[in-house]
């Protein structure tokens, strides 16, 4: 489903408050509680949701039903579909006006952690979590450099600062997109688009369902608390909880021997 009306041309107002928020993954339990926190001054106009399955779309509609925001507008996007890409990113930008925030949180965890990994649902991981990020940030980019103005969260992992044997597959995608994002953010220096990567630790939500929660587990409310802070601050990049920080600075330069015998 594409939401076909034009809207007014919209950014910032004033106070420097969002009035359009763009979520990819629309179903992330992380984007969603974002979006939450970003609407809590009462300015939002638009929130824009993009995804696979229309159901589940409309069920996160419905759990944002209660932020009075006027227009929370659906829309088809597969991350695989890259063709589609572009015109999606102008359809979208027809509708809200101008794009204030976009939040990247689209991602496929995998099976490999409970068995032998499937060359075809490898090749549909690594397409999605970096092909996929790359061809929906660069058309949406460039939207932003037309306006002037723009934030891009990138929701990556600390699972992609240093890859485990464990789920390697997943962590190396998250390592590629990482860079992506933080060249991207560097290219764009001047242009009044901000980009913020985000390495959240292990999180409670949907996606990990089911798994034994990692040492310094958090939850999607307060990955998303530290998300609007560093949005306000103007960070480049966030962590969290803060800890992971220096847990993988150390954790970065083991020695690979050493590394291998950590539990996974």
């Amino acid at each position: 489903m594409t939401a076909a009306v034009t809207m007014g041309v919209t950014m910032r107002d004033s106070l420097g408050a969002y009035q359009s928020v763009v979520v990819f993954g629309g179903t992330s339990d992380i984007a969603l509680e974002t979006v939450r926190q970003l609407a809590a001054p009462g300015r939002l106009r638009h929130i824009a949701l993009a995804g696979r399955r229309l159901s589940a779309l409309e069920e996160a509609k419905a759990e944002l039903a209660d932020l009075g925001v006027d227009d929370i507008s659906l829309w088809e996007f597969d991350a695989q579909n890259t063709e589609s890409h572009t015109l999606l990113i102008a359809e979208i930008s027809a509708h809200v006006g101008d794009i204030d925030c976009a939040i990247i949180a689209f991602a496929l965890l995998g099976t490999e952690h409970l068995g032998p990994i499937d060359p075809e649902e490898a090749r549909i991981l690594a397409q999605t979590n970096y092909t996929g990020v790359v061809s929906i940030a660069l058309p949406l980019t460039e939207t932003m450099k037309s306006q002037g103005h723009g934030d891009v969260v990138f929701i990556s992992s600390v699972a992609g600062e240093r890859v485990r044997a464990a789920n390697f597959m997943y962590g190396s995608s998250k390592q590629a997109m990482d860079g992506f994002a933080q060249g991207l953010g560097d290219s764009l220096q001047g242009s009044g688009v901000h980009v913020m990567v985000v390495r959240p630790g292990f999180v409670q939500t949907k996606m990990t369902t089911g798994m034994d929660p990692a040492p310094f587990s958090t939850t999607s409310d307060k990955v998303a608390a530290e998300i609007v802070t560093g949005l306000k601050k103007r960070k480049e990049m966030v962590w969290s909880p803060r800890v992971m920080r220096p847990l993988f600075s150390v954790i970065r330069h083991l020695p690979r021997p050493l590394f291998r015998k950590m539990p996974r």
